[in-house]
């Protein structure tokens, strides 16, 4: 792992490491705002409130013996994936300079949401559906739990999970053991974790890290911007990166298999991703995977013959109603580094 912080713990797999449809529990990135709590299982409970008719509060084995267990593979991803791009276009000091391998995808396992919220009743005017963490983050004054909300149309869809396995194995601590949710095409930050309260309400959650994850306007200053100053984060945006060849690798000239990730976000799709050998001078269609559904990346692949010298590949994705990747890291970059979804590039040198 390419650790960024130790404490709190931020880290990324090696891209190629991502070339797998599930990624290994060991692989799988962490984004963390605060050290990673410790919970007793037997004494944890879960509480549901707000807008309900009954509030509930509910142990793992309640949990698991009310509702319906649903699996379901699903990727998730961090909003500041590739932020390192953009921090070579603009500097943007005190953020983590992901590369392409913040983002990961699992086999989860758990309840639907919608199942525990309809047992608590959940009231027509409920417009939102708050979640709060158990960790601590420092980031606010004074310290404060993570958390953050989804619009009550999106909690009540059957993909998303309060989840207590991954890949078949119980939840580790370090991904939000014992109880976490998981919404499925939206940034990984909706996806709390070390869950502890649920809450029915008529407005987004003012939790500090809601309205953090926002797309700043280019001349803002995150230390003095608003929470209404931004663009909240939701959905994920329409993705793309190359995992193999490395960075910077040397190569030798000629036939090279190129090879990535593509992601469209929410409930698209990916429906083709170009490939370019000579800095957009040529493209070429790469072999794209099926999705095994809307939740999840898509892999691709190519061979192209490469020249001695120096080149950059780029890879562009396009989604499912035919909308392309901006080309540009100028184009998205923002003070707080999130959503960089431009071309993906990666500079190699061959040799004969």
């Amino acid at each position: 792992m390419l650790v960024h912080e130790t404490e709190p713990y931020n880290a990324e797999p090696p891209p190629g490491a991502l070339l797998a449809q599930l990624t290994p529990l060991d692989t799988f990135y962490g984004r963390n705002h605060g050290p990673i709590p410790r919970i007793d299982p037997a004494r944890w409970r879960l509480r549901v409130d707000g807008l309900v008719d009954h509030a509930l509060e509910l142990s793992i084995d309640e949990l698991r013996r009310r509702f319906p267990e649903r699996k379901l593979v699903a990727t998730l991803q961090c909003a500041g994936n590739r932020r390192a791009d953009l921090m070579e276009f603009r500097d943007i000091p005190g953020q983590v300079p992901w590369g392409p391998a913040a983002t990961s995808t699992a086999c989860w396992s758990g309840v639907r949401l919608a199942d525990v919220l309809a047992s608590a009743g959940l009231r027509r005017e409920a417009a939102h559906i708050a979640f709060t963490g158990t960790d601590v983050s420092q980031q606010t004054d004074p310290p404060a739990p993570f958390g953050g909300s989804v619009p009550a149309a999106k909690a009540l869809s059957d993909e998303v999970l309060l989840a207590w396995a991954m890949n078949d194995e119980p939840l580790p601590a370090a991904h939000g053991a014992p109880l976490r949710v998981v919404v499925p095409g939206w940034i990984g930050a909706r996806s709390v974790k070390w869950l502890q309260r649920i809450t029915a309400r008529t407005e987004p959650s003012d939790n500090y890290f809601q309205t953090e994850y926002s797309i700043l306007p280019p001349e803002a200053d995150p230390r003095t911007a608003a929470p209404g100053d931004g663009i909240t984060l939701g959905p994920i945006a329409l993705h793309c990166a190359i995992l193999q060849p490395d960075r910077d690798a040397r190569l030798p000239a000629g036939p090279t298999e190129v090879t990535g990730y593509a992601l469209a976000g929410e409930d698209r799709t990916v429906a083709r991703v170009d490939v370019s050998p000579d800095n957009g001078g040529s493209w070429t269609h790469a072999d794209l995977d099926a999705p095994e559904n809307p939740w999840t990346w898509q892999h691709w692949r190519t061979t192209l013959t490469l020249p001695a010298g120096e080149t950059e590949l780029l890879a562009r994705a396009w989604d499912s109603t035919g909308a392309v990747e901006p080309e540009s890291p100028a184009t998205v970059w923002n003070p707080r580094g999130y959503a960089n979804n431009s071309w993906a590039g990666l500079h190699v040198t061959c040799h004969t």
